[in-house]
């Protein structure tokens, strides 16, 4: 629904996607594209949208974002990503899921930055996810923006469905402020074993695909980079919708 939706978390992304330098590309790791190798990365010159869900209004399937694609960039992707040691592969055919072009519609709605995507592996772990995201480093220096688009708490199971706006479970904040003060400590291997370290990681993190884009990110990061809040808060009780800049 955050595709239709106008309130704080809205317009903190596009808070965000007009304070940052307008990015040369975009590529996304999103929770809601999976596979088995290989490693696949959109290649198309203007992507389609998946509707990846059902139950929800008729307004959120007429939803547009026609961003371009940008194939040369797919390609390095899949040259760097194979470089270190993952099979890859670019996927002409494969468009973008709610996961990228849902936070894009708000974030950059003029929909001219071209928008990459590419899969969690399957099988992983969050050392290869770390491996994955140091592969694309190189390209932040080139003005392209790597996200990774999940949720830090989010377990499906236990929203307060009926009220967006419920008071916060005490264990879902717990388990978000855990992560937050590892983030700014920089303390990426407590993270990495949050499963074991973390408060109530079993509650906030039942299956780790919307937890795991946060290892690309990490991976992807520098020793001079600082976390920059751009929102911090929750969703129908529990569902964290935080979201930081790693720069």
């Amino acid at each position: 629904m955050v595709g239709v939706e106008q309130d704080a978390y809205t317009k903190a992304l596009r808070r965000m996607g007009e304070d940052l330098p307008l990015p040369r590309a975009i590529v996304v790791v999103s929770a809601h594209w999976e596979s088995p190798a290989p490693i696949r990365v959109t290649g198309s010159e203007r992507p389609k949208l998946v509707y990846d869900f059902s139950g929800f209004p008729e307004e959120l399937y007429q939803l547009r974002y026609p961003s371009p694609g940008n194939p040369d960039l797919g390609r390095e992707i899949v040259d760097r990503v194979s470089q270190a040691g993952f099979e890859a592969k670019l996927d002409p055919n494969r468009g973008l899921d709610h996961g990228a072009w849902v936070p894009m519609i708000h974030a950059y709605p003029d929909a001219k930055v071209p928008l990459l995507e590419m899969t969690l592996p399957v099988p992983r772990s969050a050392p290869e996810l770390l491996k994955l995201g140091q592969a694309l480093a190189p390209l932040r220096r080139r003005g392209v923006l790597l996200v990774g688009s999940g949720g830090v708490v989010h377990n499906l199971g236990r929203l307060h469905w009926d009220d967006k706006d419920a008071p916060v479970d005490p264990w879902a904040r717990r388990f978000d402020d855990w992560i937050r003060t590892r983030l700014e400590k920089k303390e990426v291997e407590q993270i990495r074993d949050y499963a074991a370290a973390a408060p109530e990681s079993k509650l906030a993190v039942p299956t780790s695909e919307h937890f795991d884009p946060l290892f690309f990110i990490l991976g992807a990061s520098s020793g001079a980079d600082r976390v920059v809040d751009v929102y911090e808060g929750f969703h129908y009780g529990n569902l964290s919708m935080r979201t930081f800049i790693l720069r």
